[in-house]
Parts: structure tokens; C-alpha cells; sequence
């Protein structure tokens, strides 16, 4: 699990109740119908302008900001140099069994062993790697399209309630709950655009940044030992996916 997007979230939302509560009660920031109109039309309005099965794919996206781990591209790299060191010394057939943990690597790795065409494993693995963007493409994109529409629902929430306080300026009793009506819905439409589906949108690209920055590591590497290229030169040739920092420890390494 992510541990800074569980603080992150949490200690946002602990920070508003805060100041909620030393200012006054928290029941008056809880509004029903101000809900209803800001999530409930920020959801079906993000499912309008999405296909259903994109949609409901957005629960395994929003799993990705809290769950998903990506590896150290360090770590890849010494894993590559070892593989490819092995396969120089005792052939492809060597690398069957390995222990290896990414799953794109794992694949790259038993073409190579089955003795796949190179062509077909490069094709095979950059089909991959664009499969994999898209589909973070897509789910940022949902969360991209909460961000802008949870306020629109808060201002269209906020006129709802100003027909309603101005439409009832003869009863004084409805002028209270109708400007809360107004002034919560636009509360809640920025809190879900700056608190929750803008910082996931942002996590989202950023861990499709990293995963797709590992993926072409890896079909450097793994195109690297297909050619039987000595292993000790490996490392120079992948270290431009790292910082110049982390350069440093690999040589180190």
C-alpha cells in the first residue's frame, strides 16, 4: 500500500474537519440534498461522458493510487545484468525457473527462453507497454473529467438553492436550509475536485510514468541478452533510465 496516499487523504480531510469543528458543530456541513446533487451527479456524469466498462473499471484505477508498486528501476537493472550474465554463461535455457517478481520482465524473459523471434518479442512487449498506458490513460481521464465536474455540480447546486431561498423570501424559515443548500454544494464540489479526484488523477500518471519508464528498461535489457551482449556493458547502456544519483549507486553497486 501507498502509505502517503492513505496519510495524504486522511490527514487532508482530518485538517477541514479540524477547523470544522473548533468553529462550530459539524452537523451543519452535513446537507443531504447538497450529497446528492454534488456525488451523485459528479458519478453519473463522469459515467455519461465514459463508456460503461471504462466506468466501472475505476475502482481497480482508484486501486492503483492506494496499492500499486512500482519497482525501483535500480533493482530491475541488477536483476537484468544477473539474468543476462547467467544466459551468456549457460545459455537461455538457464534462465528457466529464475525467481522474478515484475511480470513484464517474467514475460520478456520466457520468450527468451522459449527462443521467440526478437522481432516478435519487441513487437510483443512495446503491444504491452501502449496497452498499459492507455488503460492508465483512460482511468486518469475519468478522474481528470471528477475534478472538473464536482465543482460545476456545486455551482449548479448553489443556483438550486438560491431559486429556492429567492423563490421563498416570504417564509423565513426556508431561507436558512435553502442558502445551505448553496453555500455546501460548492464546499462540497471542491472538496472532491482538490481532495480526491485531482491528487488520484496526478498519482495515477505519475505511476504510469514510472511502470512505463521500467517497461522500456526492460525491453532494452531484455533485447540486450537476446543478442548475446556482454552483461558488464549492460549497465551503461540502461543507466540512462535512472538518475544521475541513482547512476551512482549502480556503479557502487
Amino acid at each position: 500500500m501507498d502509505i502517503a496516499t492513505v496519510i495524504g487523504l486522511v490527514g487532508a480531510f482530518a485538517m477541514v474537519l479540524m477547523a470544522i469543528l473548533l468553529g462550530g458543530s459539524l452537523g451543519m456541513f452535513i446537507d443531504p440534498v447538497s450529497l446528492l446533487i454534488v456525488v451523485g451527479g459528479s458519478i453519473f456524469v463522469m459515467m455519461m461522458r465514459s463508456s460503461l466498462a471504462d466506468f466501472l473499471k475505476l475502482g481497480g484505477i482508484l486501486g492503483k493510487a492506494f496499492g500499486a508498486k512500482v519497482d525501483d528501476p535500480v533493482d530491475l537493472i541488477n536483476q537484468l545484468v544477473e539474468l543476462g550474465t547467467l544466459a551468456r554463461k549457460d545459455g537461455m535455457i538457464a534462465l528457466e525457473g529464475q525467481e522474478i517478481s515484475n511480470p513484464f520482465l517474467a514475460k520478456g524473459i520466457g520468450m527468451l527462453v522459449d527462443g521467440t523471434d526478437p522481432g516478435m518479442i519487441k513487437s510483443s512487449l512495446h503491444n504491452d507497454l501502449g496497452g498499459m498506458k492507455l488503460r492508465h490513460e483512460l482511468g486518469a481521464a475519468i478522474l481528470d473529467a471528477g475534478e472538473k465536474y464536482a465543482p460545476a455540480m456545486g455551482m449548479i447546486g448553489t443556483l438550486v438553492g438560491l431559486v429556492q431561498m429567492l423563490s421563498n423570501m416570504s417564509d423565513p424559515k426556508s431561507i436558512g436550509p435553502a442558502m445551505a443548500v448553496a453555500l455546501l454544494t460548492t464546499m462540497y464540489g471542491a472538496i472532491l475536485a482538490n481532495m480526491v479526484f485531482g491528487p488520484m488523477a496526478e498519482k495515477i500518471k505519475d505511476y504510469s510514468s514510472k511502470e512505463a519508464n521500467n517497461c522500456a528498461l526492460i525491453i532494452e535489457g531484455i533485447m540486450f541478452i537476446q543478442s548475446g551482449g556482454n552483461p558488464r556493458l549492460m549497465g551503461d547502456l540502461l543507466a540512462s533510465f535512472i538518475a544521475p544519483k541513482a547512476r551512482a549507486s549502480l556503479a557502487a553497486g
